[in-house]
């Protein structure tokens, strides 16, 4: 498949830091996939969120998006017309008074035609499923809410790659369940390439490839079933795993075996079901 991001030897240090962030990173990203990118506080998801947008530049080391070098400052704009970022905090980009108009913002800004953008803006918010609040004020509305109108400004700005910053740390479950169920939708049904940065389990377990990171260094590298499985090496970067895998795990140490890598709730259960007969 064609590749829509290539990282080469990344390295990034933060002026007057001793240490760097990322320690030379080499990843390949296929346009059209769900990635999740998962790591503690401090592993350097969110610095490899900007350095895809070109808000940081490598240290050392390259990352091309779709061709375009991100050292290019000729080529910025144009860069991020092909990445869209999504922040933590769904407030930090909302710009209007009305939803409609916070998701007209980026186009009208890159030169849009006035009906192309009214297409744009309904198309993006019906996407996300908040066309029915397009005239209601922004902050009024629920996290979830204000973080699905914040993605629907970045589709409007017809992206072939979203990267997501831990766009679900500020919102309770709903919140969570809401704004996942959307950009895993523009993954399957437009074929938008997604990066999901998060640090919970629960969110990677649908994307095409889960990858982890830790002290800067990529330590897996996989489909979410196989990186989750490997439960000791999870716990020993001090992060957790799914509540399905912890499950099986002490399954399989109490001496009943169940495969690892059932990671979703209905396949968990089969698996148990069909152990404890096989047991009875």
């Amino acid at each position: 498949m064609d590749k829509i991001i290539k990282i080469e030897n990344l390295h990034f240090t933060y002026p007057g830091d001793e240490i760097p962030t990322l320690c030379g990173i080499d990843l390949e990203i296929e346009r059209g996939s769900f990635v999740a990118v998962l790591g503690h506080n401090g592993s350097g998801k969110s610095t490899l969120a900007k350095l895809l947008n070109a808000i940081l530049l490598p240290s050392d080391g390259k990352v091309t998006v779709s061709g375009i070098d991100t050292a290019d400052k000729e080529r910025t704009l144009e860069l991020r017309r092909t990445v869209g970022l999504v922040f933590q905090n769904p407030d930090n980009q909302i710009v209007a008074n009305l939803v409609e108009d916070d998701v007209a913002f980026a186009p009208e800004n890159l030169g849009v035609e006035p009906e192309e953008i009214r297409r744009r803006v309904d198309d993006a918010l019906k996407t996300v499923g908040m066309y029915e609040y397009r005239m209601h004020a922004p902050h009024l509305l629920s996290g979830g809410q204000k973080q699905r109108v914040a993605i629907a400004g970045i589709l409007a700005m017809q992206p072939d790659c979203i990267v997501l910053d831990e766009p679900t740390a500020m919102l309770d479950p709903i919140g969570r369940r809401e704004v996942v169920s959307t950009v895993s939708r523009l993954c399957r049904e437009k074929g938008i390439t997604v990066l999901l940065i998060t640090h919970h389990m629960s969110e990677c377990v649908d994307a095409d490839r889960l990858i982890v990171l830790s002290e800067g260094k990529v330590v897996a590298d996989g489909v979410p079933s196989d990186v989750f499985a490997d439960a000791d090496l999870l716990w020993s970067e001090g992060l957790s795993v799914p509540a399905t895998t912890k499950l099986l795990y002490e399954l399989n140490k109490s001496g009943i075996n169940v495969p690892l890598t059932a990671i979703k709730t209905d396949d968990c259960a089969t698996a148990v079901v069909n152990a404890l007969n096989l047991v009875k």
